[in-house]
């Protein structure tokens, strides 16, 4: 399993509308894609602004090239996400999962 990760920065005013859009559109784009295993946002204040990290899982590098393109490490940024965000990585990062550990009996929410 790939693990694809990229930051982005919004200011404390849009990132709840950049954590909205991900939420909505972004889910929703990713659910479509062969091989998409699932992903994370990690969230928190980052001086006056608020930093996001995405990782997204794929099943492999072919199903990530289906997401970003044949330039895979360039960073996929939604048009609306370039409206709440301030600044983001250009390029994302790749890294093989060796090893996904889950809890045995999850607790509930």
């Amino acid at each position: 399993m790939i693990a694809r990760t990229w930051r982005g920065w919004a200011t404390t005013s849009t990132a709840d509308d950049y954590q909205q859009l991900y939420e909505t559109v972004v889910a929703e784009r990713l659910k479509k894609v062969s091989g998409y295993r699932g992903a994370r946002l990690l969230r928190r204040d980052d001086g006056d602004e608020v930093l996001f990290t995405s990782i997204t899982f794929f099943a492999s590098m072919d199903d990530v090239r289906a997401f970003a393109g044949e330039d895979h490490e360039r960073a996929v940024v939604e048009q609306a996400a370039r409206r709440s965000l301030t600044r983001w990585d250009e390029r994302v990062i790749h890294d093989h999962v060796s090893l996904d550990l889950q809890p045995v009996n999850p607790e509930p929410r």
